[in-house]
């Protein structure tokens, strides 16, 4: 396979970033967790707080810092880009059907995968899901704009073919050269490349691989980015972090007693969870849990599946405006003025999607 020509953390600086001069009184940041399909309920939130508070307007320009990864990625990057909450929506209702179609079958030939021991593993090896109609709807929207082009700083986990945990990010601090060129349709795939779902997602020489393998709840990621721009203090800093729904974990009889690859093979639905769990606690511990309010379905709704789009478009949109209903004096306070205006170090800033 090939590979990069260096690792991207041989550009790591070993001293302390110069933070840059914060004037706001407060500094706000969006949130959103990864969940495949069921990405509709954070979409559908913030399109009900645009309706609710802002008469239609968009939620993108009362955070100073949007961070999402897969799913909540590509949420973030369509706000960012100028969409409002009920656009991204619609991307998610009108094409969630062709990107997760129901009744999905490997694409492998089964004659040709018993031939060997070798070959019958090497083929069992698949995806489920082809990119190209999530690839396609994305690039119908942004066409070839840039992460340099965006309205809003931005922060989208993903890891590449080293490894690596990697951060995309706008060009809001000097230090920040690497990706302001990227495509936005790259940074949507890459951070959204789930695996088993979908491929790898490969950009010239790297391999991507979805985010939400360390950063499912991006909470943490955007408070640490945003303390380290800029010279602010952390009792001033307010998150909305919007999940895709919670379910009950716990340690199953055979997980316990027999351990081994088949009982834990959920392990990684545990592991996102658990990263969750630990995001919103260390946030919680450094701005005061008063000023971070968490938004998701709890254990007693029925789990959806992160590719069941038709229990995500029938459920999830009635449960967003629940939570909405139940927190709208909270969340009314997130939009109550717009945020100054984002000004890049590097490339063109340009409105609207191309």
């Amino acid at each position: 396979m090939d590979q990069p020509q260096s690792r991207r953390s041989h550009g790591t600086i070993f001293h302390r970033r110069e933070q840059l001069e914060w004037t706001a009184d407060t500094f706000r940041i969006l949130s959103i967790d990864g969940g495949g399909i069921k990405g509709i309920l954070p979409a559908a939130v913030l399109a009900e707080c645009e309706r609710r508070f802002l008469k239609g307007g968009s939620a993108a320009a009362y955070f100073d810092l949007l961070a999402g990864t897969s799913t909540g990625g590509i949420i973030a990057l369509g706000l960012s880009a100028g969409m409002r909450a009920a656009e991204v929506l619609d991307i998610y209702l009108t094409h969630g059907g062709k990107i997760f179609p129901k009744g999905w079958t490997p694409t492998f030939a089964l004659g040709r995968a018993v031939k060997s021991v070798y070959g019958f593993a090497r083929n069992m090896a698949v995806y489920r899901y082809d990119r190209e109609p999530l690839e396609r709807a994305l690039r119908d929207c942004f066409g070839n704009r840039t992460l340099g082009t965006l309205d809003r700083r931005l922060n989208i986990p993903t890891f590449d073919g080293y490894n690596e945990v990697t951060v995309l990010k706008t060009p809001h601090h000097p230090d920040f050269r690497l990706d302001w060129q990227e495509e936005i349709v790259t940074a949507a795939l890459a951070t959204s490349a789930a695996p088993t779902f979908f491929s790898t997602y490969r950009n010239g020489t790297r391999h991507f691989t979805d985010g939400g393998v360390w950063a499912n709840n991006p909470a943490m990621v955007a408070l640490v980015d945003a303390l380290s721009c800029f010279d602010l203090d952390r009792h001033a800093v307010d998150i909305l972090s919007l999940g895709c729904g919670e379910q009950d974990l716990r340690l199953s009889d055979s997980q316990i007693k027999w351990g081994g690859m088949f009982h834990w093979r959920t392990i990684i639905e545990t592991a996102m969870h658990l990263q969750s769990q630990n995001a919103l606690g260390q946030a919680g511990l450094l701005i005061g849990r008063d000023r971070l309010l968490r938004l998701t379905t709890g254990p007693s709704l029925a789990p959806i599946a992160m590719d069941d789009f038709e229990r995500a478009r029938d459920e999830l949109p009635a449960q967003a405006r629940r939570l909405v209903e139940e927190n709208a004096q909270r969340l009314e306070s997130f939009f109550d003025e717009e945020r100054p205006r984002v000004g890049f170090f590097h490339g063109k800033q340009k409105d609207g999607c191309e």
